[in-house]
């Protein structure tokens, strides 16, 4: 039987994590968010315990930097719309993590799994939603010519080639939890 997705937690998680990247999405500072998360991803992942305190930085950390295929945001809002949480198995192949989060993501599974999967279902929500902040370019690099092995948050064109995919989230399994 599967768990379920504890929804009310779900959305405290985005209303915290939504006014965070409010607070720091300011036009006049456009580098204030990236640089934000830079350093509490850096924090988070030398103590990934310290999410127990605040569990919407992980979401913030994140925000931008996740990519759902199509197919996968059709069984994400299958799993929010039944407050279903996935399995790891069906969890890893719904999901694409820049290169550069991958540390991150797994110091995050090996604290909390449910916490990575209920914090993944955050960032689906802030990037569906319509009341939430716009993507700002500054958020990905300091670089806007930095390339992440192709992976270009901001091109949601319906475009994405899952094909390839199933070696890469093997790394995730690899890991000893």
């Amino acid at each position: 039987m599967s768990k379920p997705l504890n929804i009310s937690r779900i959305n405290e998680l985005k209303n915290n994590a939504y006014d965070n990247i409010e607070s720091y999405n300011d036009p006049d500072s456009p580098e204030a968010l990236a640089k934000f998360t830079d350093s509490m991803k850096a924090i988070l992942l030398a103590d990934p315990s310290m999410l127990a305190a605040v569990p919407e930085y992980l979401p913030v950390a994140l925000f931008n930097r996740v990519r759902f295929s199509d197919a996968a945001k059709t069984k994400w809002a299958t799993w929010i719309d039944t407050a279903t949480m996935p399995s790891w198995d069906e969890f890893k192949v719904t999901i694409q993590f820049n290169n550069d989060d991958v540390p991150l993501v797994l110091a995050v599974r090996k604290y909390s799994e449910e916490l990575l999967i209920e914090s993944c279902a955050v960032v689906y929500l802030l990037n569906t939603q319509d009341n939430v902040v716009a993507p700002s370019k500054s958020f990905s690099s300091s670089d806007p010519d930095a390339s992440d092995d192709g992976y270009d948050p901001y091109n949601d064109d319906g475009d994405y080639d899952d094909s390839d995919e199933e070696g890469y989230y093997d790394q995730y399994d690899d890991e000893e939890r």
